[in-house]
């Protein structure tokens, strides 16, 4: 089954431009234009869109769903190790979002205990 541009960006909940922007990218295939009527995209071409988003949903940038997708005939080792290293970042993005969360929890503690409406903690603590 073939789907139109507009009906595969509808079907996946995406804008018709999204899905150029991954042929522009070479994500995808564009279909070859008919000399009458729309391009139309294969079912492989949709479920090749399908896991394009899925992996952006789990994090992955588009840099890394193309080295992916390149991989798809290699060995899962390589996945793998894609994988990991993928997981070694959110881990350190955690750190550092817990990190930023102690600081803004301390961060307003002063300032609910401030009683000086002309200062500010947070501006205080931003400045030099």
């Amino acid at each position: 089954m073939t789907h139109t541009i507009s009906k595969v960006a509808k079907e996946l909940g995406l804008n018709v431009e999204t899905v150029r922007f991954y042929e522009r990218r070479g994500l995808i295939e564009q279909p070859m234009k008919p000399h009458v009527g729309y391009r139309h995209y294969p079912g492989e071409t949709v479920n090749r869109i399908r896991f394009i988003k899925r992996a952006q949903e789990l994090g992955f940038t588009l840099e890394e769903i193309t080295n992916l997708l390149s991989l798809d005939d290699h060995p899962c080792s390589q996945v793998q190790d894609l994988a990991e290293n993928k997981l070694c970042a959110v881990k350190e993005k955690m750190t550092d979002l817990r990190r930023l969360e102690k600081a803004l929890k301390a961060l307003l503690a002063q300032c609910h205990s401030n009683e000086d409406d002309s200062y500010c903690p947070i501006i205080d603590s931003l400045q030099p």
